[in-house]
């Protein structure tokens, strides 16, 4: 196991730092193992509290399980990522939600009238949105993993083509795949280094 670090630096326990950062893996193959709509449900109501700018809260999550939906996705995924996507339990398209704007009279009723402000500037709006959506789909990994699954990540496909094919109508604009199951046989690719602390960090 991968070193942890003692409790009174993180408060953090070594198993729940285990399985949400230091021994969590991007699956490459699922078993036939099920993810249920409430297991869905939960992660989602855990993730929504981190903190978004102004709680705009613009992640939007589209659950594509097997089935029509899922051929659909597979024609917009990359050749490389078509088989882990096509048997997992379910794959998440994450989105930001260029329309955060209309429900900001009910999550951010501090400062009325930000909603006309946000209406009159899309270009802003959609770049607010997608920042923040980012931010929340660090939070969302971790919630699948929370939740004993694995998230398997997924940049390689048509973010056009999944908006055109699922999206059409609404504001939302597709970020990221998440493949989210129990992982399979062989699912780990070999552990790539990571920078340490004297690389990565300087104090001013």
């Amino acid at each position: 196991m991968t070193d942890v670090l003692p409790d009174h630096l993180i408060t953090l326990n070594a198993q729940a730092q285990a399985q949400l950062f230091t021994e969590a893996r991007t699956a490459n193959t699922f078993t036939d193992a099920p993810v249920g709509d409430d297991q869905l449900r939960a992660i989602f109501d855990l993730v929504k509290y981190p903190p978004t700018a102004m709680n705009i809260q613009p992640l939007r999550v589209l659950f594509v399980r097997p089935g029509d939906g899922r051929d659909r996705l597979l024609r917009h995924v990359s050749e490389g990522n078509q088989a882990k996507t096509a048997t997992a339990p379910v794959v998440a398209v994450l989105a930001a939600d260029t329309d955060f704007h209309e429900h900001l009279d009910t999550v951010f009723p501090i400062r009325p009238g930000m909603r006309d402000h946000f209406a009159a500037d899309p270009t802003g709006r959609e770049n607010m949105a997608r920042f923040n959506a980012g931010l929340q789909i660090g939070y969302f990994m971790l919630g699948v993993r929370a939740a004993g699954l694995a998230a398997g990540p997924m940049a390689g496909f048509d973010p056009a083509g999944v908006d055109a094919e699922f999206l059409t109508g609404t504001g939302w604009k597709s970020l990221l795949l998440v493949n989210i199951g129990h992982p399979g046989p062989d699912a780990w690719f070999p552990r790539l280094p990571r920078l340490d602390y004297d690389t990565a960090v300087r104090h001013a």
